[in-house]
């Protein structure tokens, strides 16, 4: 079920929320007590080529999915047949199955499977990752790119990637205060996570000048990438009215304005969700009132219905590196085990 990434979650302090974080506290240790055992008693299968996976270790958006983007796009431009699989989150179909853009809609396959396969590159949607895997092997992968599945110990990794959301402006800190859920964002303990990893990757806004060092001395522990997430194209001028769906809508919000865009409201939804048509024409009569255009992400715009799409702005926008040699040594696994012909 779509739902809105609570703020509050990602606050240092729970001020307000104590009463209600001591009675969800109870489910957020079982929640992290079955993640544990599930991890440690599943022996993880090898779908026949490496798997790189590209995960996070809290609930709500970090920015995956542009990471998924770039890694992919440069393993392809390197000459590897590189596939990716997602789950499909938001679409109805269970997978596995390659993602058709002319075919397939967001409600079929979910929107960032959509957003992605619109790029070029083959996208699987799979709820069960190790039968994508299979697929996606079966159809001449090289290697996969996996988008989220940290948790999931069912498929081996090659490289298991750790997306950290780098803004920790206005007392905002990416892993709240350390609760699980549904006490708070952590899908388990950071240690837990962070062991398994093999790098972070700390994802910065294009106008952040520097991580917090405090963020890096807790990462510390891994090899940590800096990427930041840059628009590709600068927003269209006039008054914009912006909305989104994603895991933090607030975020949008704010790169927006940092890019320049005069936005004269913004409204958040629900991640994931499709966009109602009453909910539309409540947004477009506000933004006539307002003379504004309407602007969204990339993922909204492909939840839209059709109509809509040539009344909306999309605002693309992508991950770059600022280390690529980095990356590139991290990525240098994939070359030993490519076949000479």
């Amino acid at each position: 079920m779509p739902i809105r990434t609570p703020r509050h979650w990602y606050r240092r302090e729970g001020s307000g929320f104590r009463a209600t974080k001591a009675i969800l506290l109870p489910l957020s240790w079982i929640w992290t007590g079955v993640t544990a055992r599930r991890i440690r008693r599943t022996t993880p299968a090898d779908p026949g080529v490496p798997v790189i996976c590209v995960g996070n270790l809290t609930l709500g958006g970090v920015g995956k999915t542009p990471i998924v983007r770039a890694l992919a796009a440069r393993l392809a431009a390197e000459g590897q047949l590189v596939h990716i699989l997602t789950r499909g989150h938001g679409g109805r179909l269970a997978g596995p199955l390659r993602v058709d853009p002319e075919t397939h809609t967001a409600v079929d396959v979910g929107d960032e499977a959509l957003m992605l396969a619109r790029d070029g590159l083959p996208v699987w949607i799979a709820r069960d990752r190790l039968a994508g895997a299979k697929s996606a092997t079966a159809a001449g992968a090289q290697a996969v790119v996996m988008d989220d599945g940290h948790q999931n110990p069912r498929l081996a990794k090659a490289l298991s990637l750790v997306v950290v959301d780098g803004e920790t402006r206005d007392d905002e800190w990416p892993f709240g205060d350390g609760a699980v859920f549904p006490a708070g964002p952590m899908r388990e303990p950071l240690a837990a996570g962070l062991a398994r990893a093999d790098a972070v990757i700390l994802l910065l806004p294009a106008d952040l000048p520097e991580p917090d060092p405090r963020l890096l001395a807790l990462l510390q522990s891994k090899p940590v990438l800096i990427a930041r997430l840059e628009p590709i194209a600068p927003p269209l001028a006039g008054p914009q009215l912006g909305f989104a769906g994603i895991g933090k809508p607030w975020k949008f919000e704010r790169a927006l304005i940092a890019a320049g865009a005069s936005l004269v409201d913004f409204a958040p939804l629900p991640d994931h969700a499709a966009v109602p048509q009453a909910t539309l024409r409540l947004l477009a009569d506000r933004a006539q009132v307002l003379g504004a255009s309407l602007i969204t992400t990339e993922k909204d715009w492909v939840r839209l219905p059709p109509a809509w799409r040539d009344r909306v702005a999309a605002w693309p926008v992508a991950a770059r590196f600022e280390d690529e040699v980095a990356v590139t040594e991290l990525l240098g696994f994939l070359d030993r085990r490519r076949p000479a012909f």
